[in-house]
C-alpha cells in the first residue's frame, strides 16, 4: 500500500477540482459566483496557501501546534468564498494572504499569479515560485485556467470607446513564435499607442496577424475609427510600403512621419561593421539638423560620401525623404515627440524584456493575454511629457478646429 504525502494529496485534490471545474464549464455552468465552476478551485488554492503559511509559522514557533480551523467568508474576483482558516494553539499566527479582520481578498493568490505572468515569468517559473511560497504545485493547465480569468477584461478593453482626436499615435509591429496546428509559426502583433490631448499615453489596441502588411494596418485603422477616433494629428510609422496610404484613406488630414529609428536600422543592414559607427554619426547630422535646409545639405554630403560604397542605403534615404522630414514643419518641442517612434520603441523594448524568455507561445490567445498583461504593467510607469503644455499650445495654434478649440 502506497502512503501519499501531504503535497501529493494536495496536488491530487487540486487536479480533481480543476477537472471538475472544466467539466462544469463544458456543461454550461457559470464561471463566477458562489456556485461558479471555478469557486471550489479558488477556495482550495486559498486554503492551501493559508496552510502553507501556517506550516512556516509553526516551524518558527515550536512547540506551538495546530488547533483546528475557523470559518471566514471573503470576497474574491470570482465572488464570495467560504474558507476554513487554520488556527494555532497560542493564537500567534497572523495570515499574510488574508490578514485578520479582512473580508476581501486583496493581493490574492490569483492576482499574484497574474502579476508574475505580467512580468514575463513562464508558467514553469511561476509554478516554482508558488511552490516555494505556499508549498503548492500547479500545472501549466491550472495556471492557464487562472490567467484566463482576464479574458473577459480583455474583450471589454479591446472594444472600449476611444477619444475623438489624438494629437499623436505611434504604430508598430512585434513578432513572436506561436504554435499553430502542431507547427511553430511567426505571428505579428500590431500595436497602436496613442497620446491624448492631456498628454497621457494609452495602448489603444493589440491586433494579431501572421504577417505585417499595409492591408492589415488598414483593418487596424478602421477599428480605431469604429471605436470613435475621428482624427489623428500626427502618426509615426515604419517604412512599410503602402502604410502611409492606408492611414490617409481613413484619416486624410493626418501628418505622417516615418520613423527615423527604423530608417537607421534598415540603413545599417547595408553597411560593413567597420563603417557602421561613422555612418550612424553622419546620419545623425541629417535628422539632428536645425531646419529642413540644413538637413538637405547634410543629406547631400551623406550622398557624396557614401553613395558609391552603399548606394542602396543612400537611395533609401532619398526615396523616403519627404516622410522622414515631416517633423521639420513643427517647432522643436513637437519634433522631439514625433520625429521618431521613441515612445513605442521604448514600450516595445520593455515588452521584449518581459517576454524574451517565453520562446514560443502555445496559441494566439496566449500571446494576446501575455501582451495585454505585460502592457498593463509597463503603463504603470508612463508619465506625461514635461513640455506637454507647450506642445499642446503649438498644436492648438496650428489645428484649433481639429482639436475642437474653436
Amino acid at each position: 500500500m502506497t502512503i501519499m504525502t501531504k503535497k501529493e494529496k494536495s496536488k491530487e485534490e487540486l487536479e480533481k477540482l480543476f477537472e471538475e471545474a472544466l467539466e462544469a464549464l463544458k456543461k454550461g455552468k457559470k464561471l463566477e459566483g458562489a456556485d461558479g465552476a471555478v469557486t471550489p478551485l479558488i477556495k482550495r488554492l486559498i486554503e492551501a496557501s493559508l496552510d502553507g503559511e501556517m506550516d512556516a509559522h509553526l516551524q518558527e514557533s515550536r512547540p506551538n501546534r495546530r488547533n483546528g480551523h475557523g470559518k471566514k467568508k471573503v470576497k474574491t474576483s470570482f465572488g464570495d468564498v467560504n474558507l476554513e482558516t487554520p488556527r494555532d494553539r497560542d493564537s500567534s499566527y497572523a495570515p499574510e494572504l488574508i490578514p485578520k479582520r479582512q473580508r476581501s481578498l486583496g493581493p490574492s493568490l490569483e492576482n499574484k499569479i497574474l502579476s508574475l505572468y505580467s512580468l514575463g515569468m513562464s508558467y514553469r517559473d511561476i509554478s516554482g515560485h508558488i511552490m516555494e511560497m505556499y508549498g503548492m504545485e500547479l500545472s501549466p493547465a491550472q495556471l492557464t485556467f487562472i490567467t484566463d480569468k482576464v479574458w473577459p477584461e480583455i474583450e471589454e478593453w479591446r472594444s472600449r470607446p476611444l477619444d475623438d482626436v489624438y494629437p499623436f499615435i505611434w504604430f508598430d509591429a512585434l513578432f513572436y513564435k506561436v504554435k499553430q496546428d502542431g507547427q511553430i509559426k511567426s505571428m505579428a502583433a500590431y500595436l497602436a499607442l496613442g497620446m491624448n490631448v492631456e498628454g497621457e499615453k494609452d495602448l489603444l489596441g493589440i491586433y494579431l496577424a501572421e504577417t505585417e502588411s499595409a492591408k492589415f494596418w488598414l483593418q487596424v485603422l478602421s477599428d480605431l475609427q469604429i471605436r470613435g477616433v475621428k482624427d489623428i494629428l500626427i502618426a509615426s510609422i515604419d517604412n512599410l510600403t503602402g502604410f502611409e496610404q492606408a492611414i490617409r484613406s481613413i484619416f486624410p488630414q493626418t501628418d505622417v512621419q516615418l520613423c527615423i529609428v527604423h530608417q537607421i536600422r534598415n540603413s545599417i543592414k547595408y553597411v560593413s561593421w567597420k563603417d557602421e559607427r561613422e555612418v550612424i554619426r553622419d546620419m545623425k547630422s541629417i535628422y539632428k539638423a536645425n531646419n529642413y535646409e540644413e538637413a538637405e545639405k547634410a543629406l547631400a554630403k551623406f550622398d557624396e560620401k557614401w553613395s558609391k560604397q552603399y548606394k542602396a542605403m543612400v537611395t533609401s534615404w532619398k526615396r523616403n525623404w519627404e516622410g522622414l522630414t515631416s517633423f521639420y514643419n513643427y517647432p522643436e518641442p513637437v519634433r522631439k515627440i514625433m520625429y521618431t517612434t521613441n515612445s513605442i520603441e521604448g514600450f516595445n523594448r520593455q515588452i521584449r524584456k518581459a517576454t524574451k524568455a517565453k520562446g514560443s507561445l502555445p496559441s494566439e490567445r496566449a500571446l494576446y493575454k501575455l501582451l495585454y498583461l505585460v502592457s498593463l504593467n509597463v503603463q504603470k510607469r508612463w508619465s506625461r511629457p514635461r513640455s506637454w503644455s507647450q506642445v499642446l499650445n503649438i498644436l492648438a495654434t496650428l489645428y484649433p478646429e481639429r482639436l475642437g478649440l474653436e
